[in-house]
């Protein structure tokens, strides 16, 4: 049976040629360089990612599907340790994949009784006794030892990863999806996330490492980060106070706010998708992790609702939903007829056809799944993010504030992003602090994704956010392994090696005691010709910074400064010169290079030499995966090709780290 010919003509009967021929596309680069190709005798660990919401699930499927073709017949499909999104998982992959053998948490008899007639996926939590009870399932049977298995992270970056490595130990779900790995002699473990930010700065030794990496650009229609989240703020974002969800819920009067303006902009937004022939409307507010918070804004929302239903007949409400329609009509054109809108607003509340849903831990999934149609706020926290979608979301007020806020773990609150929404008519509330947080995340990702798209394993990608901004959660990153690097900081190697210093000399030829603008490629140059004797300074590790920069503009500039003839001492703990340290401050935005040429006099044995002094641009914090010394590295290495010999191995063998 041709499964991925089959998969690929249901979406296309369903007028979805565009997605399909993306599909195509994901399959035919992927399947025959690393699944085709596979040896049957090792534990890969691969990585696809994709634009939050941007269908990911459908590539995932896809791939499932060639990989049946070539022979897969066992896979695991793993969610979050979410109610709502395994199920909505497991009811998709029902519906996309009818011709595998579907099976739930609790299908163990159904997934024996197949037989392997069929592919089997099974859909499962991320949940340590969900995770256990499958592992020794797994174990029990006499048909999944000698058949490799294809495993599936959906939001690998989330529990997947070890939270204990810098305790040396292991937590719960990293253990127990190694062990499902060790069920069979070998396997192919998919990790898929929008936000991979933890799972590149992982260690080859941690095993959780990608052997490949490949990206997929989203379809026509899709609006994400660049849409929403400029530089400039676009006029699809209303800007609140910075303190207003606090005032919210302390102020007991109805005054004009940020959520009132969201709420009467939902209601306005859905009269025009509804009397233009559509089916569901919705408006997302995510105010804290807080339970008791949503309580709160639920409640203020029904407040705000019997208000207007009180007054909507009166001057003053009529024209602040006037207001506010005039605003929408700036970027909705062909807006509905104010009247008419207005009218069927209020005959919708009278009916009760406004629907408040509470989302969070504390909801079951019945009532989470109360939003496929008709007009709906809302309200939650965590059940918010992390791969769960909600249709026709076209207003969002967002105010959740972190006191170390990271970057994959805001990215995922960006629901906002999808398919399905009228861009003329989206509308995203925050305050002006998320904003510049949100474009700072969106800035990165773009260089992720540049770097992505240029080196498929992904041993050189290199991040940086604005301080105070963290990549991801500490606990999943090896503190002795991830340099974390400070803009505006000087830093030199203490025992600097040239590498050829008559290629240095020409290069530096043309720049006498002056500042120079020059092109970061240059200043590249120069660093694949300088490092240490010892690990104290890496240039390989600032040239890949650098790269990162070109990455995003390929044209980037940076500033040079070059001195002759500086009579210092080998090992000295003050390199620059109080003036010249002050003359790099002057270009905190830049990547300054200062390069000191020595006499030779003063431990140098007499022999001249270029030292290096990199300033990299300020206000941000630079994080590197990439800083195992030489030798761990050919350590690693000899490691994984003796461990790939074995059955039972569950390292990764990186073929690109040689």
């Amino acid at each position: 049976m041709r499964y991925l010919e089959n998969y690929l003509e249901r979406i296309k009967r369903k007028g979805n040629l565009t997605l399909a021929d993306a599909i195509s596309k994901t399959v035919s680069d992927v399947v025959p360089q690393y699944i085709s190709n596979f040896s049957f005798r090792e534990h890969v660990v691969s990585l696809l990612v994709g634009d939050v919401q941007s269908g990911k699930t459908s590539h995932m499927f896809g791939l499932m599907c060639a990989a049946a073709d070539e022979g897969f017949v066992n896979f695991i499909l793993l969610t979050t340790d979410n109610i709502l999104l395994q199920q909505q998982t497991f009811k998709r992959a029902e519906a996309d994949l009818c011709d595998f053998c579907i099976c739930d948490e609790n299908d163990y008899l159904k997934f024996v009784q197949n037989n392997m007639r069929k592919p089997a996926v099974i859909v499962l939590k991320k949940n340590g006794r969900i995770l256990k009870q499958w592992k020794n399932n797994l174990s029990s049977t006499n048909f999944v030892a000698g058949n490799p298995l294809f495993i599936i992270d959906d939001e690998a970056d989330a529990a997947s990863l070890n939270t204990k490595v810098n305790k040396n130990a292991q937590s719960t779900i990293n253990k127990n999806l190694e062990e499902i790995k060790k069920t069979t002699t070998s396997s192919i473990y998919m990790e898929v996330t929008g936000t991979p930010q933890s799972i590149l700065l992982q260690t080859i030794r941690s095993g959780w490492k990608p052997y490949f990496i490949y990206y997929f650009r989203p379809g026509k229609g899709y609006l994400g980060g660049n849409f929403f989240f400029p530089p400039e703020v676009p006029p699809y974002i209303v800007l609140t106070d910075n303190d207003e969800a606090t005032d919210i819920l302390n102020d007991e009067e109805f005054p004009e706010n940020g959520l009132k303006t969201a709420l009467v902009t939902h209601l306005l937004t859905s009269a025009h998708i509804m009397l233009s022939g559509g089916s569901v409307c919705n408006f997302l507010i995510h105010p804290s992790m807080k339970t008791d918070q949503h309580t709160g804004f639920a409640e203020k929302i029904g407040e705000y609702l019997n208000e207007i239903i009180y007054s909507y007949d009166e001057e003053v409400t009529r024209g602040y939903f006037k207001s506010i329609y005039d605003g929408l009509k700036l970027t909705k054109h062909d807006m509905i007829d104010f009247s008419k809108a207005y009218k069927y607003i209020i005959d919708q509340m009278k009916n009760d056809k406004i629907s408040i849903l509470v989302l969070n831990s504390f909801s079951s999934y019945e009532e989470n799944a109360q939003y496929e149609s008709g007009i709906n706020i809302l309200v939650g926290g965590n059940s918010l993010g992390r791969g769960v979608t909600f249709p026709q979301l076209q207003t969002i007020y967002y105010c959740r504030v972190a006191k170390s806020p990271q970057a994959d773990t805001m990215w995922q609150h960006a629901r906002m992003f999808g398919y399905d929404r009228d861009s003329e008519l989206m509308r995203v509330f925050m305050p002006p602090k998320l904003f510049k947080l949100f474009s700072d995340i969106n800035r990165t990702n773009n260089i992720i994704i540049s770097q992505i798209e240029k080196s498929n394993n992904g041993n050189d990608i290199k991040i940086f956010y604005s301080t105070g901004l963290n990549p991801t959660r500490k606990n999943v990153i090896d503190k002795k392994a991830v340099g974390i690097y400070s803009g505006g900081v000087n830093y030199f190697p203490f025992y600097p090696v040239n590498k050829d210093i008559v290629a240095i000399d020409e290069i530096l030829a043309a720049f006498a005691d002056e500042v120079y603008t020059v092109s970061l490629k240059l200043i590249s140059k120069v660093l694949d010709l300088v490092d240490s004797e010892t690990t104290d300074w890496n240039a390989k590790v600032f040239k890949g910074f650098i790269n990162s920069m070109l990455a995003e503009n390929s044209s980037e500039q940076g500033k040079i400064i070059v001195r002759r003839d500086r009579d210092i001492s080998k090992g000295t703990g003050t390199l620059l010169s109080p003036n010249d340290r002050k003359l790099g401050d002057q270009y905190d935005d830049e990547v300054v290079l200062t390069l000191y040429k020595v006499t030779g006099n003063k431990g140098w044995d007499g022999q001249k030499i270029w030292i290096p002094n990199i300033k990299l641009p300020g206000n941000r914090v630079y994080y590197s995966g990439n800083d195992i010394p030489e030798q761990d590295n050919k350590l690693c290495y000899d490691i994984l090709v003796n461990t790939a010999k074995v059955a039972e191995s569950t390292i990764p063998y990186d073929h690109n780290n040689k």
